[in-house]
């Protein structure tokens, strides 16, 4: 998406007012020099990081190629970066994804830009994974997905329990690897090579 078409999409004037008074409740001077523009800059931010907000997977997912096979098709090391939705701070991490193709496969550069579409919004990471599984099925009309993301989580490791370095997995099956475990089994057999 475009950069400007970004900030459009964002009220700048709220934005930039809001920060602006969390800065005065905090104690600072937003205007002193070194925070004089940075109203403009967090709304700005605000704006590409919630990019997600109005794109559907569809966008992506829509171009899709014949296969002659419904082999297990999988790509990992999906690097997404998220904004907890009940603290406001990013999470991090990587997906990894699985389909049993029904007769179409998707672009692989696709499959990243569904993750980034879910990721680029307000989140929970379980609730992250179920909609790029539940996407899949949906939009790729597939046999069976599975989404394994493993992240961590800034509100854990800056603030409250304070333990950098944990990681927050979660896993969500649909179809196939419901009915079979056996690719469930497989998938992730695949993962550790």
């Amino acid at each position: 998406m475009v950069r400007g078409k970004l900030v459009e999409m964002v009220d700048q004037d709220k934005a930039r007012e809001a920060v602006r008074m969390l800065l005065e409740a905090i104690g600072e001077d937003p205007t002193r020099e070194g925070l004089a523009e940075t109203p403009d800059r967090v709304a700005r931010m605000y704006a590409e990081l919630c990019a997600g907000m109005d794109h559907h997977a569809s966008e992506h997912l829509s171009k899709t190629f014949p296969v002659p096979e419904d082999d297990l098709v999988i790509e990992r090391d999906i690097t997404f970066y998220s904004l907890c939705e009940h603290h406001m701070l990013p999470f991090y991490g990587k997906a990894a994804i699985g389909y049993i193709p029904n007769g179409r496969v998707a672009g692989l550069s696709k499959l990243a830009r569904t993750v980034e579409v879910f990721a680029r919004r307000l989140q929970l990471q379980e609730q992250l994974t179920a909609q790029v599984a539940d996407a899949l099925m949906v939009e790729l009309d597939c046999k069976g997905a599975i989404v394994y993301m493993e992240a961590e989580h800034m509100c854990m490791t800056m603030r409250g329990v304070q333990k950098p370095g944990a990681k927050t997995a979660t896993l969500a099956c649909r179809g196939a690897f419901i009915e079979n475990p056996g690719l469930e089994a497989r998938f992730f057999r695949m993962l550790d090579r």
